[in-house]
């Protein structure tokens, strides 16, 4: 039982539920995607996509880390969670993934 247990509470540590019970996710650049095939991506997530990546421009709070990495799964983010309620995916050309796992910790 005392396995059952400690199994339970390290995945409540590594997962967040959502005040409505339900697995919180987040869209992120998948690590084997090139950049050149990331860049693709985060332009069209950021222009006819929809998503507001207004905050990592320059000078802006979450421009660093300054990757494209990083300001890919920023904007895959945002359009996801603005749009999975409406059809939307984590997809973008196979550059991103799902995670259960809060990618800011």
């Amino acid at each position: 039982m005392s396995r059952i247990f400690l199994a339970l509470l390290l995945f409540m540590f590594v997962t967040k539920i959502s005040v409505n019970g339900q697995l919180e996710e987040w869209c992120i650049a998948d690590e084997q995607t090139p950049d050149n095939e990331l860049q693709v991506a985060l332009d069209w997530a950021c222009g006819k996509g929809g998503a507001d990546c207004s905050k990592i421009q320059k000078d802006q709070v979450c421009y660093y880390p300054n990757t494209v990495r990083d300001h890919a799964s920023y904007a895959f983010n945002n359009y996801f969670q603005k749009y999975k309620k409406k059809g939307g995916t984590c997809f973008f050309n196979n550059a991103a993934m799902v995670t259960q796992v809060d990618p800011s910790k």
